[in-house]
């Protein structure tokens, strides 16, 4: 009679941890502090893959290629997954299509941030400035197609304002021409607006999120501020390849719920802008659905194509 094959117990080797962005950004940051805490709770390594390139696409791809048995988790910026997958002809993985959730993260909210030479102290008096000029003013972003785009998007449409884009190649590029006033908004990440604000140069006056951030407690959320419906959260989450073993989703799940729970981890997040807060599987899944309904009516909605 033969024995009966003898499994390990997953995992037995490294774990590779793919994202699409590159390093020493919030999304690395946040890749590289989850992955070491999840290595000490698996007992194996986890080495992060930086595949930045075409909309997100090159790391996504990569992660939706790669055998489904566990060793291949993929860090989702969800909300961009969401615009690149409308703005975008259909391209040859999909964040919903391909993939099976494994936990959410985080959320990285970005800020309404105006010149300090603005006279808009509040949304509402940038709302009332914009208005007042019709086409006169710009709003500068980090890129076409971004999340910061988008949002300037979803603002135009709830507010009935009427400005234009400026796209930019990132905050660094574009930064700089807010401050000088020559655009007259922009949706930017905390990291690399809160510096400008904090020197007087940039005024900040809401958070894109549905909920206030912890790092800045007083100032209000675009909603508070006077637009209802205005919600930009910018969600972040693990998936796995689609037919990855369910016992290996759990394995993941229970280390990374681990990872987010270490001491320490929130206030090193919490200063890079990230909320962190985790989502179990369904859940987390709903709000995948939820972000690309969403985003595909503001990129219809406003008429981007990025191809």
């Amino acid at each position: 009679m033969l024995a009966p094959v003898a499994h390990a117990a997953f995992p037995d080797k490294p774990v590779h941890l793919i994202l699409s962005f590159p390093p020493a950004g919030a999304t690395d940051i946040l890749a590289r502090g989850i992955g070491q805490k999840m290595s000490e709770a698996l007992g194996q390594p986890v080495i992060v893959e930086n595949r930045p390139g075409a909309g997100g696409n090159i790391g996504l791809i990569a992660a939706a290629r790669a055998p489904a048995d566990g060793y291949t988790i993929y860090l989702g910026a969800v909300t961009n997954a969401a615009i690149a997958a409308a703005a975008y002809s259909p391209q040859p993985a999909h964040l919903v299509k391909d993939f099976t959730p494994v936990a959410g993260v985080a959320t990285v909210p970005h800020i309404l941030v105006v010149p300090a030479m603005s006279p808009a102290q509040t949304v509402p008096e940038l709302i009332a400035t914009l208005k007042a000029a019709p086409g006169k003013y710009n709003f500068a972003s980090q890129g076409a197609g971004t999340l910061s785009h988008l949002e300037s998007e979803l603002f135009k449409i709830k507010t009935g304002v009427d400005v234009l884009h400026v796209p930019y190649k990132g905050s660094s590029q574009a930064l700089p021409d807010l401050m000088a006033g020559t655009a007259a908004m922009m949706f930017d990440s905390i990291p690399a607006s809160m510096p400008q604000v904090k020197s007087g140069r940039l005024r900040v006056l809401a958070v894109a999120s549905g909920k206030r951030v912890s790092s800045l407690p007083d100032v209000p959320t675009v909603q508070e501020a006077g637009v209802p419906g205005f919600e930009a959260n910018n969600l972040f989450g693990f998936m796995v390849p689609k037919g990855t073993p369910a016992a290996a989703v759990k394995t993941l799940a229970g280390a990374i719920e681990t990872a987010l729970a270490a001491p320490g981890m929130r206030q090193t997040m919490e200063a890079q802008g990230v909320e962190l807060k985790f989502t179990a599987a369904d859940e987390f899944g709903k709000m995948v659905g939820q972000e690309f309904a969403t985003w595909r009516q503001v990129v219809e909605a406003a008429k981007v194509k990025l191809d």
